[in-house]
């Protein structure tokens, strides 16, 4: 099960991540999303656990719990289709609103 963690404080690393998410099962990997340019967490990551019961028990049991000092955010990962969706995606510049040629 694929797991996002928001709210990471700039100072967390993946070894961190990993560490706080293990207490409710194996975790496959553990990934801090970097700005491509600077190489600076953009306060988010991506976990991804062996099975669904550990992956829900890691939401339940982190959720809104600190670590380095923040809240973190926990939820089940979204496809990144679903996300993308409702920024107006990269098409014809509008979002599918009027026009229509």
């Amino acid at each position: 099960m694929k797991i996002y963690v928001g709210n990471l404080s700039y100072e967390v690393t993946e070894k961190d991540l990993r560490l706080a998410l293990e207490q409710f099962g194996q975790v496959e990997s553990a990934t801090i999303i970097k700005d491509k340019r600077s190489g600076q967490s953009k306060g988010f990551g991506f976990v991804e656990m062996a099975s669904e019961a550990e992956g829900r028990s890691a939401i339940d049991g982190l959720n809104g719990k600190e670590l380095k000092g923040r809240a973190l955010n926990v939820n089940e990962a979204r496809p990144r289709t679903e996300s993308r969706g409702s920024r107006g995606g990269y098409g014809g510049g509008r979002g599918g609103q009027g026009g229509g040629r």
